[in-house]
């Protein structure tokens, strides 16, 4: 902070994109490497917060935490990324509630895949781990995501995560959760996952809404949302 004061200019965007990925059936995964998977996942975008968040105050500026669309949903073996992502998603939503009282908006880049190299070291680990070798029960599924994770050549580069995070910094009014992915499918994926729980928890119980209410929700958050962009 003391090197962007000296240069006198203030600052106005804080962008941050901190990731790396672990695999592994959540029961056996070392409690070491859970811990350095919520440190740069999480922590940091903590402390990267922390330290500059005056500055960003003081400009009435914006910040933008790069998330993931694993922070809404689930899959088997990717555990410790989505505790990451999740918890990453709480501290957004409350981040941006504190950073309202001063004027700062902030927003979540929720991304899909994207070419990247992030999977390129944690396959290689991973083939190595006893539940990706013969006779463990997860080494077919294990084998699926070491696949997946060594070669993501085919999905598209991350030009699109960059329009958002620009939106997000530049645009008179931006959104608080951006959905940024490279098909339909990562849409669907990502909307079904979202209908389903909100389903669930209002099933079977003296409060539930009916579904006419139900439907009628999330009509309304639309029409606030296309007013909010006006």
């Amino acid at each position: 902070m003391k090197t962007v004061r000296a240069g006198g200019k203030g600052l106005y965007g804080l962008v941050k994109n901190a990731g790396i990925a672990s695999v592994g059936p959540i029961t056996e995964i070392d409690e070491d490497e859970l811990a350095w998977i919520l440190d740069v996942n999480l922590m940091v975008f903590y402390r990267v917060t922390e330290v500059i968040a005056p500055l960003i105050i003081e400009s009435k500026g914006r910040i933008s935490n790069i998330s993931s669309i694993f922070g809404i949903g689930a899959g088997m073996f990717w555990a410790p990324y989505q505790m990451s992502k999740h918890a990453l998603e709480a501290y957004t939503d409350d981040l941006a509630l504190e950073m309202a009282l001063f004027d700062v908006q902030v927003s979540a880049i929720n991304t899909g895949n994207y070419r990247s190299e992030i999977g390129t070291k944690e396959a290689a680990v991973l083939a190595k781990k006893p539940y990706a070798h013969a006779g463990s029960p997860y080494a077919e599924h294990i084998a699926a995501d070491i696949e997946y994770l060594s070669d993501r050549s085919m999905y598209k580069e991350p030009d699109d995560v960059s329009a958002a995070v620009m939106h997000a910094l530049f645009d008179k009014a931006p959104k608080p959760n951006y959905l940024v992915v490279p098909n339909q499918e990562e849409v669907e994926e990502t909307t079904r996952k979202i209908i389903e729980e909100m389903a669930e928890l209002n099933a079977d119980h003296k409060y539930s809404y009916s579904d006419e209410e139900l439907i009628q929700m999330p009509k309304e958050a639309i029409a606030a949302e296309r007013s909010r962009g006006e």
